[in-house]
C-alpha cells in the first residue's frame, strides 16, 4: 500500500430526531437531536476511512463546514506516511496557523480535527485487518508512544515515562486480551435517567435493566433538588430491593465494589449535573444528594474551571462523594490540569471532543501514572461504538485493570451501524472483532440518506408536520 493516497472526501451532515422521545435530556441540554458530523476518506484503492464527530443537532452543519476545511489539507496525502508516525500525523492535523487561530486545539475546529483523525485511525485498522483496539494493543510500546501525541503534557508524563509504564504491562496483555473477550469489558447504563422521563419511564427501564445484567446506573440531575432526591429514592428503592435482582447476580458482594457506594445489592448509582451549577452551589445541592449514596457528581460546574473541580472534589471527599468529568474537556493539556490539580476521582474521556485517539492515548497515559480509573462517555449516536476500543486499549495496554472502570451504556441508534455494540447477559460490552471492523462507525448508507440534514426523507417529511413515529424508550 505504499503508493496509495488519499484521493477525495465526503461528508454528511446525519441528524437523528431524540428530541421527539426524550432521550438526552438533563438540566442543561433540555432538547437534544443526536446528530453526526460524518466523513469517509477515500483513497487511490478500495480502502476507505469513515469517521465523525458528536452534536446535539443545531451546529452540526458548522461542525460539517469545519470538518471540510481540515480534511482538505489530507487529500493527495500517503496513507503509509500517515500510519507510521500517527503522533505526528495527529500534529500535522492541528498545525495549520490559520485554522489553528480559531482555537487552538479546542471547539468546533477540534471537533472538526476528531472527525478526520479517526477517519485515519479506522482507515489505518482496515488496511491491517483488524479492529481499532486489536491494532494498538498489538503495537510494541514504542510503536504505541509513536502514535500518541506528548507535546504540552511532558511535565505530567513524557515518552521516557510512558515508555517504562507500557513495557511493565507488555508481558501480561495476552491474558488480559484473552479475559476481556471472554468476560466482556464492565459497562453502566445511563437509559434510565434522562430528565426528560416519566417515573413510570424511570421504574419500567431501570427494571429491564436489572434484568439485563447492569449494576450500575446513571441519574441526570441538577433541576429541582427535592425531585431528583424523588426520582433518584425511587431508583435506589428498585436496584437495591434484593427480590428485583436476578438469581445468578444475587452472590455481588456490595464491598467487592471498591469505593463505589454500592448498596445492599452491590448496585451503583451516579448523577450527573450537565455543568448547571456553580462551585457552591454544586457543593451545597450534592450534599442534600447525600442520601442518594452517589459514587460521584458528573460535571458539577464549567467544564473549564478546573480549580472548581479541585474545590468541590475536596467539599464532597467528607461526604463520600467522588467527582468524575472530562466529556466536555476540550484537550489534553485541560486533562493534565485536572489530573495535577487532583480535581477529579473519575477520568471521561470522550471520543470525539478532543482530537481523536493520538491525544486520547496521551490521556490514557496520564491517567494511569496518577491512578485514577477511566471511565469514557458515551450515549449519544457513535460514542459507544467507538469508546469500547478505547477502554480495551486502556484495560490491555495501560492501566492493566478494570476493577474499577466502568463504560458508559446508552441504548439507542446503533441499529445505523454496520458493526454495532452489544452487550452481554452481565451487563458487560462485548468486544468488536473481526478484519473489517474498523473503528466500528462505519454507518448504513440508507441511514445517512434518510436522516440526512435538512434534505433527507425524514427532516423533509417533519417539516410537513408527516415525520413517521419513531420507537422511543
Amino acid at each position: 500500500m505504499s503508493d496509495v493516497t488519499i484521493t477525495s472526501f465526503d461528508i454528511h451532515d446525519v441528524r437523528f430526531p431524540t428530541n421527539v422521545t426524550g432521550d438526552g435530556t438533563d438540566a442543561m441540554n433540555k432538547e437534544c437531536d443526536y446528530s453526526a458530523a460524518y466523513i469517509v476518506l477515500h483513497t487511490s484503492s478500495d480502502l476507505k476511512g469513515q469517521g465523525m464527530t458528536f452534536t446535539i443537532g443545531r451546529g452540526n452543519d458548522i461542525v460539517c463546514y469545519a470538518m471540510e476545511q481540515v480534511a482538505q489539507r489530507v487529500v493527495g496525502k500517503s496513507v503509509e506516511e500517515f500510519f507510521a508516525s500517527m503522533g505526528k500525523t495527529y500534529d500535522f492535523l492541528v498545525s495549520d496557523p490559520q485554522q489553528r487561530w480559531l482555537g487552538p486545539e479546542k471547539g468546533v475546529i477540534h471537533l472538526a480535527v476528531a472527525a478526520v483523525a479517526n477517519a485515519i485511525w479506522d482507515m489505518f485498522a482496515k488496511a491491517r485487518g483488524k479492529p481499532l483496539w486489536k491494532l494498538i494493543v498489538d503495537f510494541t510500546p514504542e510503536e504505541f508512544v509513536n502514535a500518541t501525541t506528548f507535546r504540552y503534557i511532558t511535565d505530567a508524563i513524557n515518552q521516557e515515562e510512558a515508555l517504562a509504564l507500557l513495557k511493565k504491562l507488555e508481558p501480561t496483555k495476552q491474558a488480559r486480551e484473552k479475559e476481556v473477550i471472554e468476560r466482556g469489558y464492565p459497562s453502566y447504563t445511563t437509559s434510565v435517567g434522562w430528565l426528560g422521563y416519566s417515573d413510570e419511564k424511570i421504574a419500567r427501564l431501570t427494571k429491564e435493566s436489572l434484568n439485563a445484567g447492569f449494576n450500575h446506573f446513571k441519574l441526570k440531575v441538577g433541576a429541582d433538588w427535592e425531585d431528583d432526591l424523588r426520582r433518584g429514592l425511587l431508583i435506589r428503592s428498585i436496584i437495591d430491593d434484593p427480590a428485583n435482582i436476578r438469581e445468578d447476580r444475587k452472590n455481588i458482594d456490595p464491598k467487592t465494589i471498591a469505593g463505589k457506594n454500592a448498596g445492599p445489592t452491590g448496585c451503583v448509582l451516579m448523577v450527573d449535573a450537565n455543568q448547571v451549577w456553580d462551585v457552591p452551589q454544586a457543593i451545597e445541592y450534592m450534599k442534600k444528594l447525600k442520601p442518594l449514596n452517589p459514587w460521584f457528581i458528573e460535571e458539577p460546574t464549567a467544564p473549564d474551571d478546573y480549580v472548581g473541580h479541585a474545590a468541590i472534589r475536596k467539599a464532597l471527599a467528607p461526604e463520600g462523594i467522588k467527582v468524575a468529568t472530562g466529556e466536555h474537556c476540550h484537550n489534553r493539556m485541560g486533562f493534565k490540569q485536572l489530573l495535577q490539580l487532583e480535581a477529579i476521582d473519575v477520568c471521561q474521556i470522550d471520543s470525539c471532543r478532543i482530537g481523536g485517539v493520538s491525544e486520547i492515548l496521551g490521556v490514557l497515559l496520564m491517567s494511569a501514572k496518577f491512578g485514577i480509573p477511566v471511565c469514557p462517555h458515551a450515549g449519544g449516536v457513535g460514542l459507544c461504538e467507538y469508546v469500547i476500543h478505547l477502554s480495551l486499549i486502556d484495560y490491555i495496554c495501560v492501566s492493566g485493570t478494570m476493577d474499577t472502570n466502568v463504560l458508559e451504556f446508552v441504548d439507542h441508534l446503533h441499529e445505523h451501524f454496520l458493526y454495532p455494540v452489544s452487550i452481554n447477559d452481565q451487563g458487560r460490552y462485548n468486544v468488536p472483532l473481526g478484519e473489517k471492523v474498523g473503528y466500528s462507525i462505519e454507518m448504513y448508507q440508507e441511514s445517512m440518506e434518510k436522516f440526512a440534514f435538512p434534505g433527507g426523507e425524514y427532516w423533509q417529511l417533519a417539516a410537513q408536520g408527516k415525520a413517521p413515529k419513531l420507537n422511543g424508550h
